[in-house]
Order: C-alpha cells, then structure tokens, then sequence
C-alpha cells in the first residue's frame, strides 16, 4: 500500500556492540566531564512535528554539555530542507524524507548530508468532539479532501458521496466542513497526500493530479491546527499523533479504516506494528561537513541517538507524553548510520 511503513533488516548484535563506546560517552551523568569543554552555537529548523523531540534533546543536553547552545523552529520540513540544502542550518528536522528536488538542491550547493530515522508517529485524523463521527474511511477522506471533492463543491461533511467513486460507510453529519489542515510547506501535509490520498485515488479509480484541494488556509503550526479543531464543531484537519494525544480533551480523534482491516485507533501499539494505517517515521539530517567543523554537532547527535533518546523521543510533552521510540534494530540502523558519517577525530 502506498505509503505504508516497511520493516528493515535485522541490525546484528555486534553493531550494537561496536557502538557502546560511542553511546556510553555521551549516554549521562558520566559525560559530563567528557562533553562539558564542549562549545558552540548550533541551528535546527524544520518539521513542526520534529521540534518538540529536537527541543527536548537541547535541553537534556544542558546537563551534560552546558557551553552548546541549540536553537530549534519548526516552520515546517519543506521550509527546513529549503535552510538545511543552502547550508544555513546545522540539523533539519523532517517529518518525511527528503524529495529528490530536495536532495538535489543540496548537492548543488555542496551540502552533504546523513539521514537519520528517529521515530515513529501516526497522524492523527481529527474533528471536535460535538462532531458525532468517530471512524472515517480513506474513500470519505477522499470524499472531503482531494481536488475532485473541490471540484463538486463538496463543503459539507455529508457531500463525500457526490464523489465519482467514493462510497460512503459512515454517518457523515450534515454539517459545513471546516478544514483546519497543514499548509504545503509541512512534512505533515506531503506525509498525509502520500498515505491516505494517494491510496484513495486508487480506490476510487482516480487518474488525474489534482490529490488535495487548494481552497483551505493551510497552516504550518500545529498547535493552530489543534486550537482550530477545538474552536469550530465541524472542523476537519489532521497532526501528529503526539499532538493530538497532548491536547486530548480539546480535539477528537478519529478512528481511520483504509478500506482492509476496518477502523484502527491510533496508538504507540498500532503505529509500532504498522495496523494503524496514518502511520510515518520521521528523521533528522545532519550536515556532514558541518559536523566535521563543530564538535558542539557531533556532541547533540551523539546524546541525541544516545543518553537523550529515551527521554527525548517518549518525553517530548512530559513524562509519558510522546512518539514512539524506534525497535532496537531500527535505532542500531540509524546509529550505525551516523556512526559511518561521524567524524573520525570526534572526541567522545
């Protein structure tokens, strides 16, 4: 299924193993002495979705290498990549990978660079909570959200149906459809079009470019997303799980059926074993050249994949209150990643 999160192979144990040096120096307390002589300013900017682990990471690191300063902004992962591909930026948050444009307007300017997965999160489907719904399928998605649903006018909830293909299993509300939705410079919008629209398109039989309509004021803060799902009683839009989870008595979430396995709730569980089908990993990438002029970098990626991980990853909104961590053998990937990249003369 298009979009659909695939697993990896397994990361042996000696992997893991070749890097406990690595993970032991900048893992804590004990790094302290190591790291504190550590100094400089660093930039990260990018997903919105992103920055609260990025910001978290920067603050757990205070502790252990107090002379690095972070600045972290989440303007959105398009944003992020247009900074990070001019060389403007140290680290780019992203909530999808990077495109090819992307990624060839970064080798253009001579900026190399490591991805890095960092976690999980699903997207969360949302309405208010006076909203009756409480499951939605990809085909009424569709119904609501593509460009043929502009095309028909379509801007009350109970409209899907006029839309060639789409069948309709649910009791949509006759009431308007108020879209509070991520604008096109989000990696939350581009992960939503890939996932759900795309894979409707199919369903219906849809052929042409038009995936998403344009007529909504897209917005690149999650947090306005969330406060305008709160403030109208028919709203539409979608975030981050964790968002969403974070302001649970203001928004309701939906239960999403992809037309396979019926309504799946989003939750660490369903996001981990890929049954809820809303579901994405999201990256950091990092500078390469940059890292091998600023030790201060190879010290926030080091805690960041290291000692901060844990907390930074699961704690983004407070204790218990955050993404979902990668398995062991997806977190050894992405350390053995960033391991082939590092600087060699990196003192840990």
């Amino acid at each position: 299924m298009t979009g659909r999160r695939r697993g990896r192979g397994m990361v042996g144990l000696a992997v893991l193993l070749s890097l406990a040096p690595l993970l032991a120096a900048c893992g804590g307390d004990d790094a302290a002495g190591a790291d504190g002589g550590v100094s400089g300013a660093l930039f990260i900017s990018g997903s919105s979705t992103v920055e609260p682990i990025s910001t978290r990471v920067a603050e757990l690191l205070e502790d252990v290498a107090p002379g690095v300063e972070v600045t972290v902004d989440g303007p959105g992962t398009g944003d992020g990549f247009v900074l990070f591909c001019h060389g403007e930026i140290d680290v780019a948050d992203a909530s999808r990978a990077i495109s090819e444009r992307e990624a060839a307007t970064c080798a253009e300017n001579g900026v190399e660079f490591v991805e890095l997965e960092i976690a999980f999160d699903g997207m969360a489907v949302l309405t208010n909570p006076e909203n009756p719904i409480d499951c939605i399928t990809f085909q009424e998605i569709w119904g609501l959200m593509s460009g043929p649903a502009e095309a028909a006018g379509v801007d009350r909830w109970n409209e899907a149906g006029a839309v060639e293909g789409v069948t309709v299993t649910h009791d949509l509300p006759d009431a308007p459809l108020d879209i509070v939705a991520p604008g096109t410079e989000s990696g939350t919008y581009d992960s939503f079009v890939e996932i759900v629209l795309e894979e409707a398109a199919e369903q219906v039989g849809y052929e042409g470019d038009e995936l998403i309509r344009t007529d909504f004021a897209g917005q690149s803060e999650d947090n306005v997303i969330i406060q305008g799902i709160g403030g109208s009683s028919s709203s539409f839009g979608w975030v981050g799980l964790a968002f969403a989870e974070a302001n649970a008595d203001t928004v309701e979430v939906l239960e999403v059926d992809d037309g396979e396995s019926g309504c799946v709730a989003p939750s660490a569980a369903t996001v981990s074993d890929g049954s809820y089908p809303v579901s994405r990993p999201l990256y950091v990438y990092v500078n390469t050249a940059k890292a091998a002029e600023k030790p201060a970098l190879v010290t926030y990626v080091d805690f960041y994949l290291g000692g901060g991980y844990e907390g930074s990853v699961s704690d983004a909104f407070g204790p218990g209150r955050g993404y979902i961590t990668l398995p062991e053998d997806r977190l050894a990937e992405t350390i053995a990643a960033w391991e082939a990249h590092r600087p060699a003369e990196a003192a840990t």
